[in-house]
């Protein structure tokens, strides 16, 4: 991690590749540009980037794109809806070519836009798992669908199970559906749970909203894996980690650091201000 200066206690992050702690950028239709410039502020501290949604069908340049990723040694990765949107149609077949010809080297597999038997879901998991590294998505993207925490730990360990690498827990890109309220709250007796049968740093937290990354940092601390971040938000989400925010500020410090003045230091301060 680069450090313009010297500042004592600041959690020690993993160098990449990292296996914990993990920051995926959602990327929603940047352009060429707007990567590299992304890459130029904030580079060192992403890990993963996802074309959202199915976005990648009419990404423009998406050869291009992919091609500065790969020289930039970031994964890149088709969103979830992409392969959704094949298997509907039948063309499961066209999708394995699709992520050849562009020479992805990760896939990720979700059911949130369609209905999936759960096994099914667990094949393609597996046949993809062959060939790539797969990341798959737990939770509805629908408002009012409630899955029960034991469904969730099922669900998740079994993917993992069939050679995913890692798990994301559903938020969507609102942060108000799976494990959050409609008020972008957190479900805490879920996640609690979730953490409890589930190995942590096998989880990608979706946490598009501040409020809900600093939940998961001071829950599980700085290398927590986090996800759905806006690409202008990677500093600002780093600075949460490292507790130079005013949410996460006291995070790693020692309080015996903190030596607040006595009454008295300040007002002989305050009169030797006002006398000078």
């Amino acid at each position: 991690m680069t450090k313009n200066f010297d500042l004592s206690h600041i959690p020690v992050r993993a160098e990449k590749p990292r296996k914990s702690g993990l920051t995926m950028v959602m990327d929603k239709g940047l352009s060429i540009r707007e990567c590299e410039d992304m890459i130029d502020a904030s580079g060192e501290y992403i890990d993963i980037v996802k074309l959202g949604f199915g976005s990648s069908l009419i990404t423009p340049l998406l050869d291009r794109k992919l091609a500065f990723f790969r020289e930039v040694g970031i994964p890149v990765y088709f969103g979830g809806t992409l392969l959704e949107a094949f298997i509907i149609r039948g063309q499961f077949d066209e999708y394995l070519r699709i992520v050849d010809k562009f020479k992805m080297e990760y896939a990720e597999v979700s059911d949130g836009s369609i209905t999936m038997p759960h096994q099914e879901k667990c094949h393609y998991i597996h046949r993809l798992s062959k060939r790539l590294t797969v990341i798959s998505e737990v939770g509805s993207k629908e408002e009012g669908i409630l899955i029960r925490p034991n469904k969730w730990i099922e669900m998740m360990n079994t993917e993992l199970q069939a050679g995913a690498w890692k798990v994301i827990a559903e938020a969507r890109e609102s942060g108000t559906v799976g494990i959050y309220r409609p008020n972008g709250k957190a479900h805490v007796v879920l996640i609690n749970k979730i953490a409890a049968k589930v190995p942590v740093d096998k989880i990608i937290w979706e946490t598009p909203q501040k409020s809900q990354q600093v939940y998961f940092i001071k829950h599980f601390g700085a290398d927590v894996n986090l996800g759905n971040i806006a690409p202008h938000e990677v500093i600002a989400l780093e600075s949460l980690r490292l507790g130079l925010r005013s949410d996460t500020f006291f995070q790693y410090l020692d309080k015996s650091l903190y030596n607040p003045l006595s009454d008295q230091q300040m007002v002989t301060e305050k009169q030797t201000v006002t006398s000078s």
